[in-house]
């Protein structure tokens, strides 16, 4: 582990020196590119400095034990040794946290979908719910969510709803959500007060860049039509809106939510090259023997990720056995602890995974 921490800290001073030099700083895309390396690795870098001044204090400590004969000093390096102790057992859990390989779609913004499944119009209800629940999470993560594509419910909420999100991390933050909410609470529409189960399917991908999907344009049909609004209204009568459909592999994405035409296709675009990456990893894994259930599964209300119990006021994330009693503060997007614990469940088996 020394020698990777070692190894990173060259790296971080050698970034610091390449980001003063003034080529660098004129190519503003490899400056971004460095910049963020450099951000990254003195998360790395800071914690080691700690953890190097630890290990150096016990050594320290250790020889005074073995040289002095003082017992006052004596006792005092033995203090010293018990609280130095944990503190170096607890910055080498933070390293080996810090030095698990990072997908790198993590840091990217995303494209979020949400489907209604089992349920009907109750479904699709459940899928406005889970929109409004990203929409006050990206609030508080500073991100901006913005609709691109959708399909209402015929009593409300959404069939479909497409939106892309941007901002800090946002795909390695929201990927944990991918997988199907099923929902239980007594329908607006029902007379008899009975609880009803229903569900939706959530699917997170990474937005990819012009140059890490190759696309052959001349596999893309394009069709343009109007726009509308969520609920019915009309946004323009100009025909902005775009859809794009990808003949080799049949996948139809869209987008409406721009006036500007051009806007609109470069979001579809995006949107396109995301699919086709997620389509792409598909393959990969099934071919080394990882390959697990699909992000959307089957939209049925028993291939489940999450509960949200209404009667009960209980929130249950079915991958960690979590749950939690304040219904009203998740649906108003404070889902941050349940992404934390999967985010710890996933590194922990990506340790276990390395050491086996």
């Amino acid at each position: 582990m020394i020698d990777k921490l070692e190894e990173i800290a060259r790296r971080y001073e050698e970034v610091e020196q390449l980001m003063s030099q003034p080529d660098v700083v004129a190519d503003m895309d490899n400056y971004t590119r460095l910049s963020k390396e450099y951000k990254e690795l003195g998360k790395v870098v800071a914690v080691y400095k700690e953890y190097k001044n630890v290990l150096s204090n016990i050594e320290s400590a250790k020889e005074v034990l073995k040289t002095e004969k003082d017992p006052e000093f004596r006792e005092m390096a033995k203090m010293e040794l018990d609280e130095l102790e944990p503190q170096k057992e607890k910055l080498e859990e933070e390293l080996k946290q810090l030095l698990i390989p990072k997908d790198p779609a993590d840091s990217k913004n995303a494209i979020l979908e949400i489907r209604a499944g089992a349920g009907g119009d109750e479904a699709a209800l459940f899928a406005g719910d889970l929109l409004r629940m990203y929409q006050k999470f990206s609030e508080k993560m500073g991100w901006k969510l913005a609709i691109t594509d959708f399909v209402d419910g015929t009593a409300g909420g959404f069939s479909k709803v497409v939106a892309n999100v941007t901002g800090q991390d946002v795909y390695g933050t929201l990927k944990y959500e991918s997988g199907v909410h099923r929902v239980q609470r007594v329908p607006a529409t029902e007379t008899q007060g009975r609880v009803h189960t229903s569900a939706a399917s959530v699917v997170v991908l990474p937005e990819m860049d012009d140059v890490e999907v190759e696309l052959d344009m001349n596999d893309i049909r394009r069709d343009e039509f109007c726009s509308s609004g969520p609920g019915g209204q009309s946004v323009n009568t100009t025909y902005s809106a775009i859809r794009l459909t990808h003949l080799p592999t049949g996948i139809v994405v869209q987008c409406q939510d721009q006036k500007s035409k051009l806007k609109n296709y470069d979001k579809a675009l995006k949107e396109l090259k995301s699919r086709l990456y997620a389509l792409e990893l598909q393959k990969q894994q099934e071919e080394v023997g990882a390959e697990r259930k699909s992000m959307i599964g089957s939209g049925d209300r028993s291939d489940k990720i999450r509960t949200y119990n209404y009667p009960q006021g209980r929130v249950t994330d079915h991958r960690i056995g979590k749950s939690v009693h304040n219904l009203p503060a998740v649906m108003d997007g404070d889902i941050m602890p349940f992404i934390e614990e999967l985010r710890l469940a996933e590194n922990a088996e990506k340790m276990k995974a390395g050491q086996s």
